[in-house]
């Protein structure tokens, strides 16, 4: 064989080894790349999933507190009735 027919044969398969070795670290990235993507989306997910238990905790104790604020009121205004009554008896003792 002689010598230009040797280096196209050796260009033609360092060509294809190129080819074949982008093809397959394409191919590794891109496998990489999914495996990353999967991870931050279940991460995401996760997250999300704390945020909304925090959420309902919050509207719990919200509810709580609406309870505790009517209990209040409620008192309030029993005490309001209980010291008008007072000050009728003391305006009475009074007069």
């Amino acid at each position: 064989m002689d010598f230009t027919a040797v280096t196209a044969i050796v260009g033609l398969l360092a060509a294809l080894s190129g080819i074949i070795l982008g093809w397959a670290g394409r191919s590794r990235q891109l496998r990489l790349d999914i495996k990353a993507e999967g991870g931050s989306e279940g991460a995401l997910r996760q997250d999300v999933e704390y945020i909304k238990r925090g959420v309902d905790d919050i509207r719990v104790d919200v509810r709580m507190q609406g309870q505790r604020i009517e209990a209040v009121s409620e008192r309030v205004t029993r005490v309001e009735e209980s010291t008008k009554q007072a000050h009728k008896r003391i305006d009475r003792l009074e007069e």
